[in-house]
């Protein structure tokens, strides 16, 4: 049975057109008044799985974003949209190709929503072992923590991306959510897909974005549109919850950076983000 990411994130590719692949981008993935920067960013990167993910002659399948760098250009809206696909080098251990997802803008023009550079291998031949200096977030279980279905109404009513998720967010850093910031720039939370759909690779591009935007911890709790995002997947996931880590340090000029870091269920680091983004500051 297809789960709601999966559908969210289809891609299928067009008859004549090499590289070409359709998809549709549904209203319960918006964020705000676009769709959510994580969904553009797995549907792109699917596209592209499928194109690296088959063998060739200059190399083996490669289906699996190791490092994926996205820029958004414009907001992306629900609605039909297409991803044109490009391989830029085929390798033994590594293969890189750029993806760009366009929609048609209602006047009959196509207009560039994300463009994307990745490196695609194979996590299934590279092993499970994750070594890191790093260490997962303490949070509370997530019975003891703050759910999406306790957010502001006022929130909800322009997020309907939270009911595709399982989001637990830690107590200590939902403030922003009461009107009380802590300032300290850090959200973290437990996440799954509401429909049990469990993770892996694709799913992570997703995950890497899904939480609420560390600038509401920071007193900022207007638009925060990603401007770039570079992801690394260092593992396929285990089953079970993801723990995920943002957080920021600093800001300039209204421009922050947000570090994910998303923890599978055996306390591995499976993927890494930093995103560039534009803050709104408060009305005085």
């Amino acid at each position: 049975m297809s789960s709601e990411f999966d559908d969210g994130s289809a891609v299928s590719a067009r008859g004549g057109e090499v590289g070409v692949y359709d998809a549709s981008l549904g209203e319960g993935w918006r964020i705000g008044g676009g769709v959510n920067g994580g969904l553009l960013l797995a549907v792109a990167g699917r596209a592209l799985s499928q194109r690296l993910g088959k063998a060739a002659q200059e190399g083996p399948a490669h289906p699996d974003p190791l490092a994926i760098s996205a820029y958004y250009l414009s907001p992306g809206v629900p609605g039909a949209a297409s991803v044109r696909t490009e391989v830029v080098r085929r390798g033994r251990a590594v293969s890189t190709g750029q993806a760009s997802l366009l929609q048609d803008d209602g006047e009959g023009r196509q207009v560039e929503r994300v463009r994307v550079l990745a490196t695609y291998g194979d996590l299934g031949a590279l092993g499970d072992q994750v070594s890191t200096t790093a260490t997962p977030p303490n949070l509370p279980p997530p019975e003891q923590c703050v759910s999406t279905d306790q957010a502001p109404a006022d929130f909800l009513r322009y997020a309907s991306l939270l009911d595709r998720l399982d989001l637990r967010l830690d107590p200590a850093t939902t403030g922003w959510a009461v009107g009380k910031p802590s300032g300290n720039g850090v959200i973290r939370g437990w996440l799954r897909m509401a429909d049990g759909r469990e993770p892996d690779p694709l799913l992570l591009l997703l995950a890497v974005d899904a939480l609420p935007p560390v600038a509401f911890e920071l007193g900022l709790p207007g638009w925060t549109p990603t401007l770039e995002l570079t992801a690394h997947v260092r593992a396929r996931p285990a089953a079970g919850w993801l723990r995920v880590n943002l957080t920021s340090r600093t800001m300039s000029g209204g421009y922050l950076e947000e570090d994910a870091e998303v923890w599978d269920s055996e306390g591995r680091l499976v993927a890494l983000s930093r995103q560039l983004a534009r803050a709104t500051p408060p009305r005085r």
